[in-house]
């Protein structure tokens, strides 16, 4: 009855949330800022989804937040600088291992349930081939400039390296996920500085150039361009589609919308795929309930776990190019206090910090909620140290909800007033 009554609870908050909003904030329901909110909680909607991986297994991940700020970094002096940076020098091989590990990890899966076998031969193949295509690939664009389309596949990459490393701190070395994760935050802000600091240019790296121009590509991950998407459409399409997409209300619909909140949506999506289809996402329930028993029950802990750090790594570097095109800009300090925000909007969402529980629509509801709260505060001019008492408080709450305290108060309450 507890879970009924905190699922009903969340959905009516969010609800709530959006009638306040309506009543008490003008202009909250324009489609100007509707988008303006999806676009805001996008980048705290994305830190979450992988967030939410981590704390399922009763784990916590404080690194968000610098490692997006390194990606912001890596991805502006990569777009930018055509030569040899500390930038390429950091993210080409560490996406080139990355790829070998996903390539190797593929081929054992493979080889498990096609062969029937476990080829270390294979997954090493497979390895040496991976990085070796994207070394190949990503090496000749260092003196070109990087595409937008390299930044957006090599940037994440590197962050699946980085996370991984957490993961198997905590893991194979069994030091607690607090400590780990605090120390690769510093360590990612550190990095930053020095990464920025090495091209002479200072610690903000502008994608504008002398003329004020961007890269190419840069704004295809701000807003969707609905007529050149139109152009691109092939003869067959109907012709009413078409001009709706051109000119009509299609047009009008899609320029709304904004690409990161597109990529929230697909990695929320992907998520929810993952807890609710995947054995790996009933393997995170099992370990968050009790890790032991699904050691025993044959579960391989140690690389369950190195996963979701690595999933939740390469999710704050794809938040932190993002950000970079968002902003048009990367600093090492872009991502300050994110991991709060995101442990704000997972918990707030019902998954409990203690683990075994949670899931990906009450993280959606959670980064809703935060998201438009924010929005509604700021337009009734409300200021922001306000508002950071404000989350506070909602944030403990959250908890005290989820996990019963509430309702059993509210049981003594009444067992003291009928004994009375």
């Amino acid at each position: 009855m507890s879970r009924i009554f905190r699922e009903s609870f969340l959905y009516i908050s969010v609800v709530a949330v959006f009638a306040a909003g309506c009543l008490a904030a003008p202009g909250f329901l324009k489609p100007d800022n509707q988008s303006a909110v999806l676009r805001q909680v996008s980048q705290n909607g994305i830190l979450a989804v992988g967030m939410t991986l981590v704390i399922i297994t009763a784990g916590i991940d404080l690194s968000v937040g610098r490692m997006l700020g390194l990606a912001s970094t890596l991805a502006a002096m990569l777009l930018v600088e055509k030569r040899w940076t500390a930038a390429t020098y950091f993210t080409v091989p560490a996406a080139a291992v990355s790829a070998g590990i996903l390539a190797a990890l593929l081929a054992g899966a493979v080889g498990r349930s096609r062969l029937g076998l476990r080829t270390r031969t294979m997954q090493f193949a497979a390895f040496l081939a991976a990085a070796a295509a994207v070394g190949l690939w990503a090496v000749p664009q260092a003196r070109t400039g990087f595409s937008i389309l390299s930044v957006l596949v090599l940037v994440p990459l590197s962050g699946f390296l980085l996370g991984g490393v957490s993961g198997v701190l905590v893991s194979k070395c069994r030091l607690q996920p607090f400590i780990v994760t605090l120390a690769m935050m510093t360590s990612a802000y550190g990095a930053a500085r020095l990464i920025a600091a090495s091209s002479g240019s200072g610690y903000i790296h502008s994608l504008y150039d002398s003329q004020g121009n961007v890269p190419p590509g840069v704004d295809s991950l701000r807003v969707i361009d609905a007529a050149q998407l139109a152009g691109c459409l092939p003869s067959w399409t109907p012709r009413f589609l078409s001009r709706s997409l051109a000119e009509g209300t299609l047009r009008s619909i899609l320029e709304n919308l904004p690409v990161p909140g597109l990529f929230f949506l697909l990695c929320l999506g992907a998520g929810m795929f993952i807890l609710n289809r995947l054995r790996f996402g009933r393997y995170l329930y099992a370990i968050g309930g009790n890790e032991e028993t699904a050691r025993l029950s044959g579960i391989n802990v140690d690389g369950v776990k190195t996963a979701v750090y690595a999933i939740s790594g390469m999710l704050s570097f794809l938040a932190g190019v993002l950000a970079c095109a968002q902003y048009r800009q990367g600093k090492p300090d872009m991502g300050a206090m994110a991991e709060l925000d995101a442990i704000a909007a997972v918990v707030i969402g019902g998954t409990s910090l203690m683990g075994g529980r949670g899931r990906m629509m009450g993280t959606l509801v959670g980064v809703l909620i935060f998201g438009y709260l924010t929005n509604i505060l700021s337009l009734r001019g409300v200021s922001t140290d306000v508002q950071l008492f404000i989350t506070g408080i909602i944030i403990v709450a959250a908890v005290l909800l989820q996990e019963g305290y509430i309702q059993r108060l509210t049981s003594r309450l009444r067992f003291y007033q009928r004994g009375k």
